[in-house]
């Protein structure tokens, strides 16, 4: 995925969230999640992105790696 395609496709999950509001959104992103996890078909690399993507408490951001498919 390009630069420009993630900048295309992280817009449009803006977009949507939006459009489903503020009361959908949480229920929006987690059936969103379990797509993509269903369409990674990766146990293992699903519990690490689910790790990765984890907010930062104590102000440090875990660095997110994506690998090529």
């Amino acid at each position: 995925m390009t630069d420009s395609d993630l900048d295309r496709i992280y817009t449009t999950l803006c977009q949507t969230i939006t459009a489903e509001g503020e009361a959908q959104a949480p229920l929006y992103l987690a059936r969103l999640a379990l797509l993509c996890m269903i369409e990674l078909d990766d146990a293992q690399r699903a519990s690490s992105l689910i790790e990765a993507a984890r907010l930062p408490s104590s102000g440090t951001m875990t660095a997110i790696t994506t690998t090529a498919a």
